[in-house]
Formats: C-alpha cells, sequence, structure tokens
C-alpha cells in the first residue's frame, strides 16, 4: 500500500526500528525491494535519486514505483532522494511520490532554508513530506569525490543546535544527519559519532533521523545506529554490487558455446538484490540483534 514519509517514518518510531530506503534506477531493483519486504512483512521506502537520470529519466521510472507501492502487501513510501532542484521536486510531486528530500547541504545556510521552506510548501500542497540535510559526507550520492570515508576533511558533522534552528525555520519532516558515513563503496572502516543523532534527536523533538551512506557499515553499527535515534537508512551501492556479482557468476557458470540470455542474467540480479535488501531490512528492523 502507499504511504507517506511521515506515515512510514511514523512506524519506525513506534516499532523503534529503522526503515530501509532503497534507491531504483530500474524496474529490477523495484521488484527485489518490494518482494523483499513483503517476505519479510516489513514497511520500506523506494527511493529515485536526481543523480540516477543517467539510468532512466523519473518521468518513465516514476509511475512505475507509484504503481508498486499501491498494489504492494505492505506499507511502501515513494521517495525523491537528493533532489537538487525545486524544478526537479515538483516533478516528483506531481507523478506521485508521498515524500521529498531537498539537498541544500552544500549551499550557505541561508540559502538551504530558503529552498527547503519552498519544498516544503511544495509538498504540503502535494500531500507529500520532505526530508532535507545538513552537513556534509565528503562525497556525491553517487560516491564521487574525494573522500576515503574516515579520515575526509571535507565531511562537515550535523550540529545539533543548528539542526533545531533549521527544523523551526523550514518545517521539515526528517533530517539527514552527517555522523561518519560516506556514500559510495568504504574505501577504509567508517568510525561513527553516535552521539550526533543522540543530541539532533534530543534538540529536534525526536526528529527522525535519516542516515545516508549505509552501504558497509557493520550490522553492529547500524543498531547502534538505531538505538541512537535513526529512522531511516538509505542503502544501495552494495545491493548493485549484488546484483553484479550474480550477473558475472551466471556468464561464468556458461558451459563453452552456451549463449548468455539478459533475461536470465536479470532474473539473478533480482533474487540476488532480494536477498542483499532482506538482509539489510532485517538489520534496520534489530531482527539480528
Amino acid at each position: 500500500m502507499l504511504v507517506t514519509l511521515k506515515q512510514i517514518l511514523a512506524i519506525a518510531e513506534e516499532r523503534k526500528i529503522a526503515v530501509g530506503a532503497f534507491n531504483v534506477p530500474n524496474l529490477e531493483s523495484i521488484q527485489a525491494e518490494i518482494a523483499a519486504a513483503e517476505e519479510l512483512n516489513l514497511p520500506v521506502i523506494i527511493q529515485f535519486a536526481q543523480g540516477h537520470e543517467t539510468h532512466i529519466r523519473l518521468e518513465e521510472i516514476g509511475p512505475v514505483m507509484v504503481t508498486y507501492a499501491k498494489n504492494a502487501r505492505v506499507p511502501v513510501c515513494v521517495h525523491l532522494d537528493h533532489g537538487e532542484d525545486l524544478a526537479f521536486l515538483q516533478k516528483a510531486l506531481d507523478l506521485g511520490f508521498t515524500g521529498v528530500m531537498y539537498d541544500g547541504s552544500t549551499l550557505p545556510y541561508e540559502e538551504n532554508v530558503a529552498n527547503t521552506k519552498k519544498a516544503v510548501e511544495m509538498a504540503r500542497k502535494a500531500g507529500a513530506y520532505v526530508e532535507a540535510e545538513l552537513g556534509s559526507m565528503g562525497r556525491r550520492e553517487d560516491g564521487s569525490g574525494e573522500g576515503t570515508g574516515v579520515n575526509d576533511e571535507t565531511k562537515i558533522y550535523t550540529d545539533p543546535v543548528l539542526a533545531k534552528k533549521f527544523m523551526e525555520e523550514t518545517g521539515i519532516d526528517a533530517l539527514a544527519c552527517s555522523f561518519g558515513t560516506t556514500h559510495g563503496l568504504y574505501l577504509t572502516e567508517p568510525k561513527l559519532d553516535f552521539s550526533v543523532v543522540e543530541k539532533v534527536r534530543e534538540a529536534c523533538d525526536d526528529l527522525p533521523v535519516v542516515m545516508h551512506g549505509g552501504s558497509g557499515v557493520s550490522v553492529s553499527d547500524f543498531h547502534k545506529a538505531v538505538r541512537a535515534g535513526v529512522r531511516k537508512i538509505n542503502y544501495f551501492t552494495y545491493m548493485d554490487k549484488a546484483a553484479g556479482n550474480a550477473m558475472v557468476a551466471y556468464l561464468n557458470s556458461l558451459e563453452k558455446g552456451q549463449v548468455p540470455f539478459y533475461s536470465d542474467a536479470a532474473l539473478k540480479a533480482i533474487e540476488a538484490m532480494k536477498e542483499n535488501v532482506k538482509r539489510a531490512m532485517t538489520t534496520f528492523a534489530l531482527l539480528d540483534a
């Protein structure tokens, strides 16, 4: 069933878990993520990042996302991840997205506030809700940049006092915080400061905190993040990697002269993504704690 960002985060808060938010740059990833959520009977967020327009256009994948969400047997939020301009956010809202993220984290504070306020106004008119970001994880959503995952001087950890001011000025419904994670593949082991999450939650009256750069974090650290107050965890890179590995394994399994078929390789990729997502969702829901 299709639900809003606010509704799905309320479920997470009530259960004291984090909802997995998985990117969908293609149909196969949607199928894998919905199947995983239904098998575990857990809520899920399927999201499309503006940076994934190199794979498929929002106008093409968005209606498919909404249809799958409506037909799912579990609560599903259809969310825009890392929307970089307000026109793109409006496009997602017009397609029926129930959550949008405006990412102005690289802008001066006042400009981030002004644009985020506009995003909230736009979302409310569409019956949707808004995630925003304060701080920097040192790399872009696609994992590019100079950061290493640990000793990255471009990271800017979220200031809890500023987070409270930002929340009050904008009216956001969730806040992506920087507390030591990095987008993309980790080059070294991440060292996370969970006190940032705890202090932001305390300062912001338990505003749902979002964790970006979730791939590569240990199970133990995920558990600590959820217990500190993280209620949404973005996860994509290792899911995508699992699909790639499955397709390579399929090709390597063929006998000499045997013809490979994309449709068969895609089925292997879907199954691999589903199992990877199930492991992530199990961890985020503390079912393996």
